[in-house]
C-alpha cells in the first residue's frame, strides 16, 4: 500500500491540534468567497484542478472540519514515493490508495497533501477544505501553517527523470497559490516551526525558500534528489507565470518576455 513520505501519526495529530491562528469552520459559497485574497500585482491564473470527489469516490471516511490559515506564504514540494510507470488514467486510484493508507493504516484525519500532480501534469485536489482557501495540511512537520503541500505522484530519487508536464503543473500551481499572497516563488520567507521534530526547534523562526522541498523543513529525502534538483527551474518558471521581471547577469531585473 502506498503511504507517501510524511511524518509519524502522533506528530501529525499534534500539528493538527495546535492550529495557531486558524479557522475551524469549513465555509462554502459566499462565505468562502469572502476569504479569497485579492489578486496582487504579480499573480497567476488558477490552473485546472480535478476535485477530490473524482478520485475519492466511495472511499471517503468521516473526518473533522478543515482548519485554515490566513494565507499561503510558501509551497512545499513532495513525492508520494510510489511507482512511476503508471498510466495517467490510473492516477485517481493511486491517489485513493495514498488516502486509504494515511486514513486507515496511519489513522490520519485526511490525506496530508493539499494537491497531487501526476506525470501527465494533471493537478488533483488533495486535502479537503477548498482549493482557493489556505487549508492547513499535514505534509511538512513543523511547517504546515501558512503553507501548501503539493505531491508529485511517483518516486524521484537521484537519476529518475521528472516529466516536464509535471514540472509545468507544479510551477503553475505554485505561481497561483503564492500569487494570492503576493509572494515571489524565488524569494525566501520566514516561518515559525510548530514542532521540534522538524529541522527547527518549536518556536524557532526559520528562513526557507517560498517554494521549498519537503527536506528543507523536515529530515527526509523527500521529494527525492531528482525533483529537488529541479526546484530552481520550477521557481523561475513560476515567477515568469506571475509576470515577474527576470534577473539579469548584473543582478538587476528586467521584465520577463511575454
Amino acid at each position: 500500500m502506498v503511504l507517501g513520505c510524511l511524518p509519524g501519526t502522533a506528530a501529525v495529530v499534534a500539528l493538527v491540534l495546535c492550529a495557531h491562528g486558524v479557522e475551524t469552520a469549513a465555509e462554502s459559497g459566499a462565505g468562502a468567497a469572502a476569504h479569497r485574497p485579492a489578486a496582487t500585482a504579480y499573480s497567476a491564473p488558477r490552473p485546472s484542478i480535478v476535485p477530490r470527489s473524482q478520485w475519492l469516490g466511495g472511499a471517503a471516511r468521516a473526518q473533522p472540519r478543515p482548519r485554515y490559515d490566513d494565507r499561503v506564504a510558501a509551497v512545499f514540494v513532495h513525492h508520494t514515493d510510489s511507482p512511476n510507470g503508471y498510466d495517467c488514467a490510473d492516477a485517481p486510484r493511486i491517489i485513493r490508495d495514498v488516502y486509504t493508507g494515511q486514513r486507515g493504516t496511519r489513522d490520519w484525519d485526511d490525506i496530508g497533501y493539499n494537491f497531487v500532480v501526476d506525470r501527465c501534469g494533471t493537478i488533483y485536489e488533495g486535502r479537503a477544505g477548498g482549493v482557493e482557501r489556505a487549508v492547513t495540511g499535514a505534509h511538512t512537520q513543523g511547517f504546515n501553517h501558512r503553507t501548501s503541500g503539493v505531491a508529485a505522484l511517483g518516486t524521484f530519487t537521484e537519476g529518475m527523470p521528472v516529466p516536464q508536464p509535471m514540472i509545468r503543473s507544479i510551477a503553475a500551481l505554485a505561481a497561483w497559490k503564492l500569487g494570492l499572497s503576493g509572494t515571489d516563488p524565488r524569494s525566501h520567507v520566514r516561518l515559525v516551526s510548530s514542532n521540534g521534530l522538524s529541522r527547527y526547534a518549536a518556536g524557532t523562526t526559520a528562513t526557507l525558500p517560498a517554494l521549498a522541498g519537503h527536506n528543507d523543513g523536515y529530515m527526509t529525502s523527500c521529494p527525492g534528489a531528482a525533483l529537488h534538483a529541479r526546484l530552481p527551474q520550477i521557481r523561475d518558471m513560476a515567477a515568469r507565470m506571475q509576470g515577474r521581471p527576470a534577473p539579469t547577469q548584473d543582478g538587476h531585473s528586467r521584465r520577463a518576455a511575454s
